[in-house]
C-alpha cells in the first residue's frame, strides 16, 4: 500500500495532468471518465448534483452554492479544481477536505482500470469524488466544471440543475477562437428537461443560451436580467451588496467575507440559482441563504478571491488569470484604491494570450516578474519582455516570495501589492 505522498507523486507523475503540461493532458471526450465510473459503479447517479460551467465566477459560484446547501441542513459535496496548496482542496464535503486514507484507498483500487483506461489526472480526480460524495451519503453535490464544459470530464453527470456564469476568452486553444465557439462548449452542460441558470450574457452568446435550452427543453433564466444590483460597496473584507429580484419587486441586503466588487454578478447568479432549486420544493430558509454567502470563506474554505493577506502596505493575492478577471481586478482598484501606489507580482503559463491581458495593466505601476515551477510555466524572462513590449517595466525573480519581498521592500504603507495570473503562483506565495 502506497503512502499518501507516494499517492500524490503517482497521480502528479504517472497520469498527464493538464495544469502541469497544458492542452496535451486534455482528452477530447467522455470516453474515459464513462469507462472509470462504470468500473466502480457510477457513484454520481446516487445523489443530486448541480453542475457549474463559465469563465469566470465558477469558483466561488460553486462555494456559494454549497456554502448556502450546507447552512439549509443538506449534507453536501464540493468539486472544483485546480487547488491552490492541497490537493484535497478538490473535493469537499461539509466544507471538509477528502481523507488521505480515502485518496490512498481509491487510488489503490484503480490502478489496474487505469492503465487498461490511461486517463488524465483530471479523469481520475473526478472519479474520485463521484465515489467519495457516494460513500459520504452526501444529500446534494456541486459539480464545477474542469474546462469548457460538452467534453469536460464532469460532464457525465445527470443534474437537477446547470449554471454557466459567463463567457469570456480563455484556453482559445482548446475551446475556440470566438465567443460563439466557447459558448457552444459551455453550454453542453445543459441537459434534456433540466433548468439552467445563465450569469451573464453577451449578444454574441445570449442567442446560442437560448437556442441550446429550448433544443433541450430546458427551462432557462437569465440572471443578470432577473435579479439587479442597486449598490455595492466594500467594507472592511466585506462586500455589501443590495440586490432585486425583478419579478418579486423585493431588494434585500447581502453581506460577503468574498470581498472583490466582481462578486456582486457572482451572487445574482447564485440568487437565480437558489430560486430554481426552490421551485423543487429544496428548502432553502432566507438564514441559510444569507449565512451561506456571508460565510462561505469560513464554510467551504475558498482561498484566492481578492484576499487581503496583510494590512500596510495591503496585500491581495486573486487566482485572476485571463483577460475579463484582471480587468475585473484593475476595476476594483480604480475604484477602491485610486490614491495608492500599486505593484503587481505577476507570472502566467505559456499557453495565455498575454499580449491582450498585459494591455490592461495601468503603466505607472511597478511590477515584479515570476514563474511558478511547472513546466507549463511561461518563463519570466519571456513576461519580462512582453511587458516590456506594451509599456509595462520591473524585474525579474527566481520564486514568488522573492518577488513579493521586492515589493514589500518598495511599498510605503499606504500602497498596495497585487499577486495574480495564475493559480500557481499563488500556490508558491508562503503567504497563502
Amino acid at each position: 500500500m502506497m503512502t499518501y505522498t507516494e499517492t500524490l507523486d503517482y497521480l502528479y507523475s504517472q497520469l498527464p495532468m493538464f495544469s502541469k503540461v497544458g492542452s496535451s493532458a486534455y482528452k477530447k471526450d467522455l470516453h474515459n471518465t464513462i469507462a472509470l465510473c462504470n468500473h466502480i459503479g457510477n457513484p454520481q447517479e446516487k445523489y443530486k448534483t448541480i453542475h457549474v460551467a463559465g469563465t469566470n465566477g465558477k469558483g466561488s459560484t460553486s462555494h456559494m452554492l454549497a456554502a448556502i446547501l450546507q447552512k439549509a441542513g443538506y449534507k453536501t459535496g464540493l468539486y472544483t479544481s485546480p487547488h491552490i496548496k492541497d490537493f484535497r482542496e478538490r473535493i469537499r464535503v461539509n466544507g471538509e477536505k477528502i481523507s488521505e486514507n480515502f485518496v490512498v484507498d481509491f487510488t489503490e483500487r484503480n490502478k489496474v482500470i487505469a492503465k487498461e483506461v490511461e486517463p488524465s489526472f483530471f479523469e481520475m480526480t473526478v472519479a474520485m469524488a463521484f465515489e467519495y460524495f457516494a460513500e459520504q451519503e452526501v444529500d446534494f453535490a456541486v459539480i464545477e466544471t474542469g474546462l469548457g464544459g460538452l467534453l469536460d470530464s464532469t460532464n457525465i453527470i445527470t443534474p437537477i440543475l446547470s449554471v454557466i456564469t459567463n463567457i469570456g476568452y480563455d484556453h482559445q486553444n482548446i475551446l475556440g477562437n470566438t465567443l460563439e465557439e466557447i459558448a457552444i462548449q459551455k453550454a453542453g452542460i445543459i441537459k434534456q428537461n433540466t433548468p439552467v441558470v445563465i450569469g451573464e450574457t453577451l449578444p454574441e452568446t445570449k442567442s446560442i443560451f437560448l437556442e441550446t435550452a429550448l433544443s433541450k427543453n430546458a427551462s432557462i433564466q437569465l440572471a443578470e436580467e432577473n435579479f439587479i444590483t442597486s449598490y455595492i460597496d466594500s467594507e472592511g473584507e466585506l462586500l455589501l451588496c443590495n440586490v432585486s429580484d425583478v419579478a418579486e419587486n423585493v431588494t434585500e441586503k447581502f453581506r460577503t467575507g468574498l470581498s472583490g466588487l466582481y462578486q456582486a454578478k457572482n451572487i445574482c447568479t447564485v440568487l437565480a440559482a437558489v430560486k430554481e432549486l426552490r421551485k423543487m420544493d429544496i428548502k432553502i430558509p432566507e438564514a441559510a441563504l444569507h449565512g451561506g454567502i456571508e460565510k462561505v470563506k469560513e464554510i467551504t474554505g475558498l482561498r484566492g478571491r481578492w484576499e487581503i493577506l496583510q494590512r500596510h502596505p495591503t496585500i491581495i493575492a486573486d487566482v485572476a488569470h485571463n483577460k475579463d478577471g484582471i480587468q475585473l481586478i484593475i476595476d476594483h482598484l480604480n475604484i477602491n484604491y485610486s490614491a495608492a501606489g500599486l505593484h503587481f507580482v505577476l507570472g502566467f503559463v505559456k499557453d495565455k494570450d498575454v499580449e491582450d491581458v498585459l494591455k490592461l495593466f495601468p503603466d505607472n505601476a511597478r511590477f515584479y516578474f515570476t514563474n511558478a515551477h511547472i513546466p507549463r510555466a511561461m518563463l519570466k524572462e519571456d513576461l519580462l519582455a512582453k511587458a516590456a513590449a506594451v509599456g509595462l517595466f520591473g524585474g525579474v525573480y527566481d520564486t514568488v516570495d522573492e518577488a513579493v519581498n521586492a515589493a514589500k521592500a518598495a511599498a510605503d504603507g499606504t500602497d498596495v501589492i497585487m499577486i495574480c495570473g495564475s493559480f500557481f503562483i499563488l500556490a508558491e506565495s508562503e503567504l497563502l
